[in-house]
């Protein structure tokens, strides 16, 4: 609870302590260069328990991150690497799924559905579920290979994260 000037007490939300914190630090980023020093797009499931900056001891500016439901290979991760690797000199690929994924043996056709009755119309996009994760990054990793639209395309490595133990595990 908070206090205003005009003596109302209203509650706080995370986004507004989040937005607090980032106007109370100096920004380590500044004068940084748009390239990532690394040279390096990683990308990764949005879940909150993956942290690429911390799994891989990476600082501001060496690293593109893109990140997605399941570290999926999109059309959309695509233009994002296009434009990281093109634009912006990236020349590497990693990805990282991990271990008890939401995807993980998802009913995707029934989640759609419930989608679909709660909206009023079917989600044109695929929700990229899977039943295994190292082939979820195997598939990853051949998308990534296969799109015409990249520059780099050999450099691409996979990994599962174990979010129990800490572990990352390449994939072959």
């Amino acid at each position: 609870m908070v206090t205003s000037n005009v003596g109302q007490t209203r509650t706080v939300t995370f986004t507004e302590e989040l937005l607090e914190r980032a106007r109370s630090r100096t920004p380590a980023e500044r004068g940084l260069p748009a390239r990532p020093s690394g040279k390096v797009a990683i990308v990764a499931c949005m879940d909150a328990r993956l942290d690429p900056y911390n799994i891989f001891g990476l600082a501001a500016g060496e690293a593109h991150l893109l990140r997605n439901a399941g570290g999926a290979v999109t059309d959309d991760t695509i233009r994002s690497l296009c434009l990281s690797q093109r634009l912006l000199g990236t020349e590497e690929v990693i990805l990282v799924h991990h271990t008890d994924c939401g995807l993980l043996g998802l009913d995707e056709e029934g989640f759609r559905r419930e989608v679909e009755d709660a909206a009023g119309e079917r989600p044109p996009w695929s929700l990229e579920a899977f039943a295994s994760v190292d082939d979820d990054v195997r598939r990853s990793i051949e998308r990534v290979r296969e799109s015409p639209f990249l520059a780099s395309r050999g450099r691409v490595r996979g990994f599962v994260y174990d979010v129990a133990t800490g572990e990352l595990r390449e994939v072959d």
